[in-house]
């Protein structure tokens, strides 16, 4: 059985593209998949049925105790998975298209407000050659909205200076491109005259190093967004995410369209895009509550 999910894997790499982000969730579900099978004496495929996936679903609920949203990952990884079988004729039929996704639960996501986000700002000393580099790491995730895989990615040759936007290459191997404003400019163009020469030790196309003159890498990113944390009185939570969800919710709070949000994202679906409205919608809720004179209690 293993070889089939070695050649899927295969597969997900050279003909559809993922990114390492996804191959790595598939190899994740179908690894555990794999044990479950072992440990229930199944040696092959075609000896798992509707009732037989139906158990390992409960498995992950009760036994895992995961999240509707990973039980829908893992169901999703299963169906691409069983389609990739049926197609090599490992199977007879698609039983993963007899079992529906749980419905997700609606979490609505963790941002900063403007005083917390300043509050970060002043905690980098932007005096030091580090803190010019590390002001514009969170500038480039609040002023694009880009994902940590994208932000590490970002080669010289990806920048318009000029017209101040940046192509990335997202999720799928999609490219899209996210513009960014006069502040983030100021940064760009700071850290690319006074500091990026000092990290550079040999040639290098990316456009974030490290102390090596590397490429920084994503584990490097969240590094320095911790330190910067521990430097502040911010009691949030602070990821690269984090901050991607607080460029969506000040974007629709201040009265973008969900369309223009969704394309700056690289959401492929618009409802992706539509939890930021709950979170818009419960901050109208909120200044209505303490500006209007009958809303509040007496």
């Amino acid at each position: 059985m293993e070889h089939f999910i070695k050649d899927f894997i295969e597969y997900l790499k050279v003909e559809k593209r993922y990114s390492e982000d996804t191959i790595t969730n598939y190899n994740l579900d179908l690894d555990l998949f794999l044990k479950f099978l072992k440990a229930n004496k199944i040696n092959k495929f075609k000896e798992t049925d509707y009732d037989f996936l139906r158990r390992y679903l409960v498995y992950l609920s009760n036994d895992k105790k995961y999240s509707n949203k990973t039980i829908a990952r893992h169901i999703s990884s299963l169906h691409t998975f069983y389609d990739f079988l049926l197609d090599e004729g490992a199977i007879d039929s698609n039983p993963m298209n007899l079992i529906n996704a749980p419905k997700k639960e609606i979490r609505l996501p963790v941002y900063l407000n403007i005083n917390e986000l300043e509050e970060l700002y002043e905690c980098i000393d932007t005096k030091k050659r580090v803190g010019k580099r590390d002001i514009l790491i969170i500038e480039l995730f609040y002023s694009t909205g880009i994902r940590l895989s994208e932000l590490v990615n970002i080669k010289l040759k990806d920048i318009d200076f000029k017209e101040k936007k940046i192509k990335i290459l997202g999720k799928g191997s999609k490219e899209r491109y996210v513009l960014y404003g006069d502040i983030c400019s100021k940064y760009l163009d700071d850290y690319m005259t006074n500091t990026r020469k000092f990290y550079q030790k040999t040639p290098s196309e990316y456009l974030l190093l490290n102390q090596r003159g590397t490429k920084l890498t994503a584990s490097g990113i969240e590094f320095i967004i911790n330190k910067i944390l521990r430097q502040s009185n911010i009691n949030t939570k602070l990821t690269p995410h984090v901050l991607r969800h607080t460029f969506a919710t000040h974007m629709l709070n201040d009265g973008a369209d969900l369309m223009t949000v969704k394309e700056l994202l690289g959401h492929s679906d618009l409802s992706t895009t539509g939890i930021y409205m709950h979170v818009s919608k419960e901050h109208l809720r909120k200044e209505y509550l303490s500006a209007h004179p009958r809303a509040r209690k007496r």
